[in-house]
């Protein structure tokens, strides 16, 4: 299982950069191989300063060793050893009027210090975070989710979205990272799906991405925007960040496994603000958007 979904991995890798560089039509994603000492590596790949998106990853990683004291505290167990395996990517647009999308789908095992396979599942999900909300397209991307899960379950898609409501909430602003999408993790054998159904499930959620996401920034692009709504997508991006640094779980994996620091914090934006107290003012598309990330909707 782990050498195929890792070749699925590196497969959609190369499928949505090449779109993202497509629809950017100026930069190109800089590639970053690289090797983790205790075992395991990735492949980076970084896009900036582009047409359509200021700063960008879509990072392939396959980990493996000793499950930190940290890890196995976490997790519940002694002197085990993991292999974990994943795509990543964050998207920040330049364009205010375009969403910040993040995704990931991910595959993880656990072994007994003999190398006998005690434990695997699947995790992941994709999420979009917009700056000004257009009901249109938090409804397309929320449908194309829907959609994906559909062919598995038709309860999945109602028990992952909540989950993502759930999951991507900054408990310290009381409002969501954003407007949601999917969100599920420990995805593992039961009498009523086999690994290899949660594998066709995680996949088919992966190649949905590109359907879900796309239609909106080339709708968006070359929308006017003035500085105070540049402001303002940078004031909301300081909320992206401190949800990344305090609560994201895969950013604490990262560095609690000693992961390479840059792909971690490859999903930071580049240009952020954080303003004391700035509120929206009564009435306005920047108070439409909070009132939603305060209260999520059923989009689909």
């Amino acid at each position: 299982m782990k050498e195929q979904f890792v070749a699925y991995i590196k497969d959609l890798q190369n499928t949505i950069t090449s779109k993202i560089e497509a629809i950017d039509g100026g930069a190109t994603f800089k590639q970053d191989l690289w090797e983790r000492p205790q075992g395991g590596g990735g492949r980076t790949r970084v896009i900036e300063n582009g047409n359509v998106f200021e700063k960008g990853g879509v990072n392939t990683s396959e980990v493996f060793g000793e499950l930190p004291e940290s890890m196995q505290a976490y997790f519940g167990v002694k002197e085990a050893n993991f292999f974990a395996c994943g795509l990543s990517l964050v998207l920040h647009p330049l364009n205010p009027m375009v969403p910040t999308v993040h995704a990931n789908w991910r595959y993880f095992e656990m072994y007994n210090k003999q190398g006998v396979l005690i434990d695997q599942w699947f995790g992941g999900g994709q999420d979009l975070t917009p700056y000004y909300l257009f009901e249109k397209d938090a409804k397309h991307f929320h449908q194309a989710c829907k959609a994906a899960c559909d062919i598995h379950d038709p309860l999945f898609y109602p028990k992952y979205k909540a989950r993502c409501d759930e999951y991507f909430y900054n408990p310290h602003r009381e409002e969501g990272r954003g407007i949601g999408g999917l969100f599920f993790d420990y995805c593992k054998k039961s009498t009523k799906m086999q690994i290899k159904d949660w594998y066709n499930f995680v996949t088919q959620v992966g190649d949905s991405f590109l359907d879900a996401y796309t239609p909106i920034v080339e709708k968006r692009k070359e929308l006017q925007y003035t500085p105070e709504q540049k402001d303002w997508q940078e004031i909301r991006r300081g909320r992206y960040v401190e949800f990344n640094l305090v609560h994201d779980k895969g950013t604490l994996f990262g560095l609690k496994t000693n992961g390479r620091i840059e792909s971690i914090l490859m999903s930071l934006p580049p240009s952020v603000q954080w303003r004391y107290d700035h509120q929206p003012e009564p009435g306005s598309e920047e108070e439409k958007l909070i009132t939603v990330l305060k209260n999520p909707v059923n989009w689909a």
